[in-house]
């Protein structure tokens, strides 16, 4: 029988997580949630599904010395740097590639490195699960997540009604992928029901994903055939990824196959789920104080309530007489800001990277 495997992708920057989360320690190899990093929490949860030898992290070449740090227990090899960001759709061929050096046949698993699942025992059998589904036809299976408020940062699912029952759990077809939607179309997709968050988990097996970019995605397909002819004749993999991976078109997943592609499953998530976008969304997986603040490190509040502090090496980073802050101190760099305004991280990090006498903060 052919084989399973999980591709973890743990190249992202984490932005968002700034200053904790730097271009060489991003947030998927930060605590951000629990006591280890959150790749290494993800490599645990996949553990019970595929033997540790058939999980694979898909980095950049910036974290691969941290990725191997944060996962001793994989093997050195099945961590795989690429030489470039060429977005998820490149790092899914790639994945595919991977995969099929090892089984042509197999099923894999393609997951995000930085997500916070609780519920391991049930996120175990969804995900195999999924892994049935892919292994008894020809399709494309995604996890979605059941919304629990009209939440305009995800991508959704619309399902089209029942495809199969598999291990008692029921997988059902998928109508469409649609982008972010704006707050009042959000809140019709909650209303009207039959919709999913896009939480960017998919299993499929090596010949239905090669089939599915050859269908939609024919430059993209092109350049992975001419990425595994160059490989199949060289020593390494890596002199032609350093070669022919930068020319891939530069496309995400669902832009290039999830939302052409007909022949889509989704398994309903029955676990819980938070993709911890930014720093207030971490307060909820934390005990707060009579007051509502989260406190993480030597960091204290005297008149003050709803405030994340955040104090590293124990330097104690104290908050007087104000309220609803984020405040994230770090030996290099400080972070003070309103949690409305968490999301302009990202703005700030921009004038950062403009900046050569600054650049070294990021």
């Amino acid at each position: 029988m052919p084989g399973r495997y999980v591709v973890i992708m743990a190249g992202g920057r984490g932005e968002r997580f700034w200053p904790q989360s730097r271009e060489a320690t991003p947030k998927h190899l930060l605590p951000i949630v629990g006591d280890r990093s959150m790749l290494a929490q993800t490599v645990e949860r996949v553990a019970g599904v595929v033997p540790r030898a058939n999980i694979l992290v898909l980095t950049t070449e910036a974290q691969a010395a941290g990725c191997r740090r944060a996962c001793p227990e994989l093997p050195a090899e099945n961590i795989v740097a690429e030489p470039i960001g060429r977005d998820t759709a490149a790092a899914t061929g790639l994945a595919t590639l991977l995969v099929k050096r090892r089984d042509p046949q197999a099923a894999f698993a393609l997951l995000p490195a930085d997500h916070v699942i609780h519920d391991q025992a049930e996120y175990a059998r969804l995900l195999q699960v999924a892994f049935a589904a892919a292994e008894a036809a020809d399709v494309l299976v995604t996890l979605g997540i059941k919304p629990t408020e009209p939440a305009t940062g995800f991508g959704y699912i619309q399902e089209a009604g029942p495809w199969r029952t598999l291990d008692g759990r029921e997988v059902r077809a998928v109508k469409r992928f649609v982008e972010k939607p704006d707050l009042a179309t959000a809140r019709s997709y909650l209303e009207a029901g039959g919709y999913f968050w896009n939480a960017g988990m998919f299993v499929w097996r090596v010949p239905v994903v090669e089939a599915a970019f050859r269908a939609h995605a024919p430059e993209l397909q092109a350049g992975l055939v001419g990425l595994e002819r160059a490989a199949a004749s060289r020593d390494s993999l890596a002199p032609a990824l350093a070669a022919l991976y930068p020319t891939l078109p530069r496309i995400s997943v669902d832009y290039a196959l999830m939302e052409k592609s007909t022949n889509v499953v989704v398994v309903p998530a029955t676990f819980d789920w938070d993709d911890v976008g930014s720093w207030p969304a971490i307060a909820k997986h934390f005990t707060p104080d009579a007051d509502g603040n989260v406190l993480r490190g030597a960091a204290m509040v005297e008149g003050g309530a709803d405030n994340l502090v955040v104090s590293d090496d124990g330097h104690l980073t104290a908050v007087v007489g104000a309220s609803g802050l984020v405040v994230v101190h770090t030996a290099e760099a400080t972070l003070v800001c309103p949690k409305e305004k968490a999301q302009e991280i990202k703005a700030l990090l921009k004038r950062l990277s403009a900046d050569p006498a600054r650049r070294k903060f990021l």
